[in-house]
């Protein structure tokens, strides 16, 4: 019997990706200016884009007091971490961030990882084994599924934001330990999990819950210490939390939050930590640079609300089919992956960057634009952006009827 080709099964997958619009290409950006971007099109040429792409939600990752911070520390400490955490690799400005960090998010302890998606394999794989539960949310970060399979629980999904349905699947499985993981702000919806109901869930079953703040820190919340402060919650209802550093705090890295005992515990034993190189001591520097600035800077999260604000008033106005998100995240609905490549392409034309996201990152039925707000946006290119939006939609619907004439 012959093995499967490898080749030939890439090929015939790449050939499905295609017929359903499903192929992915990469951009290159030439050079970044604030909301601005050079970038390299399909036909190799260069355009100047306003982006409503990035995650850098406080503006923070151009900042001359980050980029300062980086310079600086390079030149004294080179571009590596050299070694992991335990072994060479765990430098002062290192234990400054954990400090800071666990000082803004008041929690007894922080953790440095390497990314979010490490952070969530340390996490699951310290945490849980073959015989534990895992409840998650059926629309959470890829990282945590992926985690919760490499710890070998057993994984078990509720419907999106049903506590009621996390419930049910934490009394079916009453005789192990559990955990109830869920992200704090959806990242393709821009809707909050109802932590303080899952909280409660958590407690009364006696479980664990966990949540992955990526996408709230540093936008949510008091001095934006994320939606768990949001909730009102504290380390007591949310044990451990994990926070990244390159998307509001437009660094790299992330970390994980909470109880001591716990996050002591990872330190240890998290093979995402153990095992791999820490974060360069100058890209610490720039997030610890990036946190106080986040703390202090009240004006960017009022930014944030009111282009949020004035974006879905007039994007309202247009017919546009929002979905209900209050954050920086933005998504408009366009239904069909090739509707959403259409538009994403006519934007384009009119000097705006903004993805078309697609299955499997959301459901099948259910491709959309991720319009993304950053601090350095103004309100008027907001409102610009949805007049776009509305003239991107109508353009993509005479190309359809045309197509069938």
């Amino acid at each position: 019997m012959e093995r499967p080709d490898l080749h030939a099964r890439v090929a015939a997958q790449r050939e499905q990706r295609a017929a359903q619009s499903g192929l992915r290409t990469r951009r290159e950006v030439l050079r970044r200016d604030g909301a601005r971007c050079d970038v390299v099109d399909a036909q190799g040429a260069t355009r100047t884009l306003l982006n409503f792409c990035s995650n850098d939600y406080l503006g923070l990752s151009q900042h001359f007091a980050v980029v300062g911070a980086l310079q600086d520390a390079a030149s004294r400490e080179g571009a590596g971490g050299l070694g992991s955490h335990l072994v060479c690799g765990h430098h002062a400005v290192h234990g400054a961030l954990e400090r800071e960090l666990a000082e803004w998010l008041e929690v007894p302890r922080v953790l440095l990882l390497g990314n979010g998606y490490l952070g969530n394999l340390a996490v699951l794989q310290s945490l849980l084994g073959d015989d534990d539960l895992c409840v998650q949310d059926r629309l959470n970060h890829a990282s945590l599924i992926d985690a919760a399979r490499l710890a070998g629980c057993r994984l078990r999904r509720y419907p999106h934001g049903d506590v009621e349905g996390a419930l049910r699947q934490l009394r079916s499985m009453s005789e192990c330990a559990a955990m109830v993981a869920t992200d704090g702000v959806f990242s393709m919806d821009g809707d909050l999990a109802p932590l303080r109901e899952l909280a409660i869930a958590a407690r009364v079953q006696q479980a664990l819950l966990y949540v992955d703040d990526a996408h709230g820190v540093g936008v949510l919340g008091p001095e934006g210490r994320g939606s768990v402060a949001a909730a009102g919650l504290d380390a007591s209802g949310v044990p451990l939390r994990l926070v990244t550093l390159g998307k509001a705090l437009g660094s790299y890295g992330a970390a994980v939050a909470g109880d001591a005992d716990l996050v002591g515990h990872l330190a240890e034993t998290a093979r995402p930590h153990v095992y791999t190189t820490a974060l360069p001591p100058a890209q610490a520097a720039a997030s610890l640079a990036a946190v106080k600035l986040a703390r202090r800077e009240h004006w960017r999260r009022e930014r944030l609300v009111e282009l949020v604000q004035r974006f879905r008033g007039r994007a309202e106005g247009h017919g546009l089919q929002l979905m209900p998100s209050e954050t920086p995240i933005q998504p408009v609905l366009c239904g069909s992956n090739a509707q959403a490549l259409a538009m994403s392409a006519s934007l384009e034309r009119d000097g705006y960057w903004v993805a078309a996201i697609r299955p499997p990152t959301v459901p099948e039925g259910q491709a959309r634009l991720r319009i993304a707000f950053t601090a350095a946006h103004e309100p008027a290119q907001a409102e610009a952006l949805a007049d776009a939006l509305a003239v991107a939609r109508d353009r993509a619907a005479d190309t359809g009827s045309s197509r069938v004439a």
